[in-house]
């Protein structure tokens, strides 16, 4: 049976995320009042509650936090990409998000290794509702 992997569900707090992953660039919130950068998207600054938050562009560029190699599929969607490289990312902003390392070996992975943004298409035909993804491999 095939099953169709799930695809993000942008929602106007976090469309500006994905349209610049859709430009193959990356952007998260700023706080102006406090210049705390924030990830997930949201509507208030994590460290100060302020509502002014704005998109800046970033290099995307960070460190791997911790990893994971999942060896059995996390889900029926991802049997086919066994081991699957899941990884949490400290980005060079301080904040962290989930992802999937690309273009490395098992045996290479190591918290502290730096890490550059890879832009993924995933079911890229326009008639599928495709979606861009961030994903990292060794910088």
């Amino acid at each position: 049976m095939d099953f169709p992997r799930p695809l993000p569900r942008p929602t106007p707090t976090s469309q500006p995320f994905w349209d610049a992953l859709a430009n193959h660039e990356v952007s998260i919130q700023q706080c102006e009042d406090c210049d705390g950068w924030v990830f997930y998207p949201r509507t208030h600054c994590s460290h100060c509650l302020s509502p002014a938050l704005v998109w800046r562009l970033i290099v995307g560029t960070g460190h791997i936090y911790t990893y994971t190699v999942a060896r059995r599929p996390t889900a029926p969607q991802f049997a086919d990409d066994l081991p699957q490289l899941i990884a949490v990312i400290e980005l060079d902003e301080g904040v962290r998000l989930n992802t999937v390392m690309v273009n490395v070996e098992i045996d290479d992975l190591a918290v502290g290794m730096r890490v550059k943004p890879v832009f993924h298409a995933e079911r890229p035909e326009a008639d599928l509702g495709g979606s861009v993804l961030l994903y990292f491999e060794p910088a």
